[in-house]
């Protein structure tokens, strides 16, 4: 399911031709939420002096969260008889054009909420229905510059599974059967996501990372959102890992639930937290890999899919077991294994 994208109300996007930034590449890291986000950005900022030497100019969540965004998302609205719409884009460009100044060649945008809030999506029993128009929003403040977005992503069970786990740590409350149903049932993927995103920046490459193969591996991410070599620093970080079913059992009761008050799928669990009944978390995988088909068989042109071949690669020996398997041997054992046995030759 694809999710039109409207437009209506956006102030023209200058063309890039025209734009203050027109020399300057502009990368979007989006997320998504729980694929390391966080861990790519602590590295990002272990490494800031760097990446601007090879000029890499860097906006992440410490510059971003002190207001830089304010206003570009939300409902447009006027305060004391000015557009808060207006005024964020003017305020990203003006950042922009000073990052150009200082010498930048490109302006590497890490923030996944750019995307959307994970509660949202929770609400809504839906992967980020408002992207479309949040990518077109953040376009028109780039002024059509927007060259490259980077965005990971995970098998859906896991996904959902670690985004509730995260907002119980923060406070807030499990969803019940009837919100697991729903996310189970959801009959939106990963592909209407990376559709709408492509709508919304039509101009934009857009590369996609599967987060069971990238990992802990920030270098890696950024070596494919620049096209540069990444500094080794800083890069193994794993940071703001979803807590387990002991460390919700033991957050819950510091948020006033006692034991006896626990789903029945989190009283006796341990290791991973995984509210989903098997049919549902087959359902979701099924959903998964239908995406990574889909993303392997070209994505309709819209993105790229970016593999690591070398996790799955095989080795100089055989695996352990019969080494004696030929044409020598089919004749052995042809009576052995007549009518079930393919024979050579």
């Amino acid at each position: 399911m694809t999710i039109a994208v409207s437009l209506t109300g956006l102030p023209r996007v200058a063309p890039w031709r025209k734009g203050i930034v027109r020399l300057m590449d502009i990368i979007l890291h989006v997320g998504s939420h729980r694929t390391g986000s966080t861990s790519f950005q602590h590295y990002l900022r272990g490494n800031r002096a760097e990446l601007m030497a090879q000029g890499t100019a860097l906006w992440e969540p410490h510059r971003l969260r002190k207001g830089l965004f304010d206003g570009l998302f939300a409902t447009p609205r006027m305060q004391n008889g000015r557009n808060l719409q207006r005024r964020a884009m003017g305020r990203v460009r003006l950042h922009a054009a000073q990052a150009k100044r200082a010498g930048a060649d490109r302006l590497l945008v890490s923030e996944e909420n750019m995307i959307g809030a994970p509660r949202a999506c929770l609400r809504a029993a839906s992967l980020f229905p408002a992207i479309g128009e949040r990518m077109a929003r953040l376009d028109a403040a780039f002024e059509g510059r927007i060259t490259r977005v980077v965005m990971c992503i995970r098998a859906q069970d896991l996904w959902w599974s670690s985004i509730a786990a995260y907002g119980v740590g923060r406070g807030h409350g499990l969803p019940d059967e009837t919100r697991l149903t729903a996310l189970a049932a959801s009959p939106r993927t990963w592909r209407d996501v990376i559709t709408d995103m492509s709508c919304a920046l039509p101009e934009a490459e857009i590369h996609v990372m599967p987060f069971e193969q990238f990992a802990g591996r920030a270098d890696k991410l950024l070596e494919e959102a620049t096209g540069h070599t990444a500094p080794p620093a800083h890069a193994k970080s794993w940071l703001n890992r979803s807590p387990d079913a002991a460390m919700l059992r033991d957050k819950m009761e510091e948020n006033g639930v006692g034991a006896h008050e626990l789903p029945s799928h989190l009283a006796t669990a341990e290791g991973r937290w995984n509210p989903f009944t098997p049919a549902q978390g087959a359902a979701l995988r099924e959903a998964y890999a239908d995406d990574m088909m889909w993303l392997t068989a070209g994505a309709d042109g819209l993105a790229t899919l970016t593999e690591d071949r070398s996790r799955t690669r095989a080795g100089f020996s055989l695996p352990a077991g019969s080494l004696t398997k030929g044409q020598t041997n089919d004749r052995h054992t042809k009576h052995r294994f007549q009518g079930r046995l393919a024979q050579t030759g």
